[in-house]
């Protein structure tokens, strides 16, 4: 059967070059559902990208999307840039209740603006606030968004060098195992810190994700989260949690710092707090960091109403008990099963990975890439990550069932057999 090729052309000819995934799946969508999104012949694709992680209840969630429509057709506030209203209310009091009382944590509240580089902006200034110190500690491989600040914290040398200007007040320092155990955890960290001759100035804070999504699916372990979380209090540098892709039970537990037992001083949430994929995020603090001027920091979007209704939708469906944390952690040995049987027929694949964030290193990057594209003609999405594209990244919805999920494996073990 002789299949068309998608008219694309009005994308290629108005549409920047910047454009990026349009390039690896060269179809043109037009609905979705559940755990696939349709192009517009019909074909179905199952979905393990997940909106980068911003879509952990899937496409179209029917309870968040009843939740919406009737939010939207009674006329409720859509734009209410900081203003105090029902849908804010009803969120607060619901992440609260879900989020945040079950853990015993009492963080503040900040809305930033839509984005989750508005968030460690966000943080991050509020760090040097609380300190009157400059410099922000991140680690190799990082990524914590494209604006000029995030960018100084995120370590992929190609983002850097398109923001065109120096990327000054950041530190990088080896991320969990970085190093392959051949030094002791945080021996240099800590020996700048403590050497005056350094050249390293006191930072104000440092910032870390639990599991690095975009630096390959790189896992730090729990044990490392503690030591670097009693590094800063020794120190006195504030701790950032960058949950943005990883938190919302994409690692199991509502936050990804949970397993490890660590209370962060500052926390930033954003892609799947929405739960409809609709622009939202925040930044969490401790009460006595919270130190900021009225207005000092706004923006014209930090108020999404419709995404407060879907996200307090999303909090009483999914975390008033602990099924999906529960599910999520079944479909992870699903899938580390998988996945230990792909690598074991392929010397130049290893694999690691926690909760529904999943990655297939490849010795030679260019497999990663001929993966995901043989992948993408048998109906499956999935991108690469890593400084090098060299790792195959799986993100599906934590709403996938285990058939979907299933199914999804199977197409992966055929096309990483297939590229050779």
């Amino acid at each position: 059967m002789t299949i068309t090729a998608p008219d694309l052309s009005v994308f290629e000819e108005r549409e920047s070059n910047v454009r990026s995934y349009c390039r690896d799946w060269p179809a043109v969508f037009d609905r979705a559902q559940g755990s696939h999104l349709y192009d517009e012949r019909g074909r179905p694709y199952l979905d393990f990208f997940a909106g980068a992680g911003a879509l952990n209840y899937g496409h179209n969630n029917p309870v968040l999307k009843r939740a919406l429509l009737d939010y939207l057709e009674r006329d409720g506030i859509t734009h209410g840039l900081d203003m105090a209203s029902a849908a804010k209310r009803s969120f607060l009091e619901a992440f609260e209740h879900y989020a945040l009382r079950p853990r015993d944590l009492s963080y503040t509240v900040m809305f930033p603006g839509p984005t989750g580089t508005n968030a460690v902006e966000a943080a991050l200034k509020l760090a040097r606030k609380v300190t009157g110190r400059e410099t922000i500690v991140s680690f190799t491989n990082a990524f914590h968004g494209m604006s000029l600040g995030a960018l100084a914290v995120t370590g992929n040398a190609f983002k850097r060098a398109g923001a065109g200007v120096p990327l000054v007040h950041g530190a990088p320092m080896p991320f969990d195992r970085y190093l392959d155990g051949q030094v002791p955890d945080f021996l240099w960290f800590e020996r700048l810190l403590e050497d005056k001759g350094s050249g390293l100035n006191k930072p104000a804070a440092v910032i870390v994700e639990t599991v690095q999504g975009e630096g390959g699916i790189n896992v730090a372990r729990a044990q490392w989260l503690r030591q670097l979380a009693a590094l800063c209090k020794r120190h006195g540098m504030l701790l950032i949690i960058d949950d943005i892709q990883m938190g919302c039970g994409r690692t199991g537990a509502f936050f990804s710092f949970e397993e490890a037992g660590v209370v962060p001083d500052i926390v930033t949430l954003s892609k799947s707090i929405s739960g409809y994929g609709l622009p939202m995020s925040l930044t969490l603090f401790k009460p006595e960091l919270d130190m900021w001027e009225v207005g000092e920091h706004n923006g014209t979007f930090r108020g999404n109403n419709p995404a407060f209704v879907t996200a307090t939708a999303a909090l009483a469906t999914y975390w008033k008990d602990d099924q999906t944390q529960k599910q999520t952690q079944a479909h992870a040995e699903q899938v580390e099963r998988s996945l230990q049987t792909i690598c074991a027929e392929r010397a130049d694949a290893s694999y690691r990975g926690r909760g529904l964030a999943w990655g297939i290193e490849f010795t030679n990057p260019e497999q990663a890439s001929a993966v995901c594209a043989r992948a993408f003609e048998h109906g499956l999405l999935l991108e690469t990550s890593g400084a090098l594209s060299e790792v195959v990244k799986l993100l599906p919805p934590l709403s996938i069932s285990s058939g979907e999920l299933e199914e999804g494996l199977s197409i992966l073990a055929r096309v990483v057999a297939e590229t050779r």
